[in-house]
This record gives C-alpha cells, structure tokens and sequence, in this order.
C-alpha cells in the first residue's frame, strides 16, 4: 500500500505495449461494489475470498502487467498462482514513505483507523517477510517517482519485452 504499484504497473504496460490490470478495479467490476464498500458490508474475509477467485482466473493472461493489493501475499494460494505464471516484483516502501503518500487517503478500508501512521506501519512490517518470500525482484520506491521506478525494473529484470509477464 502507497508502494506505487498502480503508477509504476501503468507505465511499465505502456512502454512494454502490455495490457494493465489492477487487480482491486477487476474485484471492484466483478463485485459492483467498491473495495471499501465490500469491506464494510461483507468483511475483509470476503474480499480475501473474491481477491483469490480473480487471481486465479486473471493471472493465466500473459503480456499483462498486474497491480495486487497489498493483503494478496496473505494467501499462499494467490502467491502459488501468481509465481506460477508471472515474475514477481516487490515494491517496497518505508513505512514512513507509505505514511507521507497516503496520509489523505480516505478510500483505504484497512486505513479506517484512528493511528493511520502506526496502521501503515504494522502492515508493512507483518507483510514484509510475505513480500519477500515471494519476490523474484525488490525493487525499493522511496523517493523515486513511478518512472525511475519503472525503469529501474526494466534494467533489472534485463528481459526481451515479450518475457517480462
């Protein structure tokens, strides 16, 4: 959350010519709802539960580039499926970064709280042994715009454009 994912998944699809995917906006289309809405009605369980279901239909496309919400990693499931048919990159950002990016954010459910900072800050430290686990790449976003993150990940990855998934 606030790593940049959606930014840097954007440009990186249009200079590879791929197809983007947000991961929450194919929940959020499935659902009719949005993200917060389906947290506050049904529960985060739920959403979990929605959130596997697309992953484990979407994530057989190639020539995408995917942006996950921050909890996919707390399924072994979605991350089975996800290292199964794609290169995966960590985005990782300092809590205090994540804080100062989403610090006016009100569309975040698991940001409904009265410590926001505090929140962020959990988050990413509980997560982040998930994250690495699973990354094939990490990539550190602090202080970098989605561009220079973009192509810190190209350079990285050193890939012809029709591998990189």
């Amino acid at each position: 959350m606030g790593s940049g994912k959606s930014a840097t998944g954007k440009i990186l699809a249009q200079k590879l010519d791929f197809l983007f995917i947000d991961v929450d906006k194919i929940i959020e289309l499935d659902q009719g709802l949005q993200i917060s809405d389906i947290f506050e009605r049904y529960g985060e369980k739920y959403f979990r539960n929605i959130e596997t279901e697309i992953i484990t239909k979407i994530y057989q496309n190639s020539c995408c580039i995917f942006a996950c919400g921050g909890g996919v990693v707390l399924k072994d499931t979605n991350m089975e499926t996800i290292a199964a048919n794609s290169t995966t990159v960590y985005l990782q950002v300092s809590p205090e970064n994540a804080f100062n990016r989403l610090k006016d954010c009100n569309d975040r459910p698991l940001l409904k709280v009265e410590n926001i900072k505090n929140t962020i800050s959990g988050l990413i430290l509980n997560r982040d042994i998930f994250y690495r686990k699973y990354a094939d790449l990490i990539i550190n976003t602090d202080l970098k715009d989605p561009e220079a993150v973009s192509e810190e990940i190209l350079l990285k990855l050193n890939v012809p454009c029709s591998k990189i998934i």
